[in-house]
């Protein structure tokens, strides 16, 4: 079985941030975060209703766990790129159809 992950209040808020905002939705802040969709709505959830007092527990985890996310986000994000990139130079180092002047 595995153990129980512990998030920190800053990390709770960075996560819900773009979701609140409307910049991400939440099956993107999941995927990228790999946190499952029912948590997040829960944090969610507990910050509307709870405003400032939401997450009042202490968290184990350090306080750069959310500069860890946006890095991996980052990274994700590169490496797609790279990949849309690679696809790019496949397609233009064809060249043109034959019988095209």
């Amino acid at each position: 079985m595995r153990e129980r992950r512990v998030f920190s209040r800053e990390y709770k808020l960075s996560a819900i941030e773009p979701i609140l905002s409307g910049d991400k939705s939440l099956i993107q802040v999941s995927r990228e975060l790999g946190i499952r969709r029912n948590v997040l709505q829960r944090w969610k959830l507990e910050l509307e209703t709870k405003g400032g007092n939401a997450f009042p527990g202490s968290g184990n985890l350090p306080a750069d766990e959310a500069e860890v996310a946006r890095l991996k986000r980052e990274l994700r994000r590169s490496q797609q790129e790279i990949e849309i990139l690679k696809k790019a130079l496949a397609i233009f180092s064809q060249g043109p159809p034959r019988g095209t002047p």
